[in-house]
């Protein structure tokens, strides 16, 4: 069945929502580094193979860290899971792309480092595209899972 405007975030909606209504024989794990803990580390901490992977190749082939590391970032598990081994290596410099859509100015966004404030939303704090109330505004990305209208608590500090 297909409902709301299948994005990430109706996605997460009705899954939420169906796994509160059957505690007794469900468990949900997000596949992204959002909602309540323990779930983003538990997402982080799995696509971090990623950044591990990164670096012990990187050191083994050029015997150096890289400069720069750059990630999409919308529920953001690639970026946490590129990112987490790298954030105490001061000389490397992490980036977050988002989605800006048709234009970080228009309605047809989905730009929450640019266009974000502090909520809570999915049992997280963090960034959010919302109105002036809190309330999780509409967004858009042609990318699946780019088109969260938030980012990962640790992305977005």
């Amino acid at each position: 069945m297909t409902s709301g405007t299948q994005t990430l975030k109706d996605a997460v909606n009705e899954t939420m929502r169906e796994w509160t209504q059957r505690v007794q024989d469900t468990h949900y794990v997000l596949g992204s580094v959002m909602g309540p803990h323990p779930f983003p580390t538990i997402v982080r901490d799995f696509q971090n193979v990623i950044g591990r992977e990164v670096k012990q190749q990187l050191l083994e082939k050029e015997g150096r860290l890289p400069e720069v590391l750059l990630a999409c970032v919308g529920g953001g598990s690639n970026a946490m899971g590129l990112f987490y081994d790298f954030i105490e290596d001061a000389n490397v410099r992490l980036i977050c792309c988002e989605a800006a859509g048709h234009g970080v100015a228009t309605d047809k966004s989905a730009a929450t480092i640019a266009t974000g404030t502090v909520g809570i939303f999915h049992g997280m704090k963090s960034y959010f595209c919302q109105d002036q109330y809190g309330q999780i505004a509409p967004v858009y990305s042609i990318s699946a899972g780019l088109d969260y209208p938030g980012m990962g608590h640790e992305a977005g500090h």
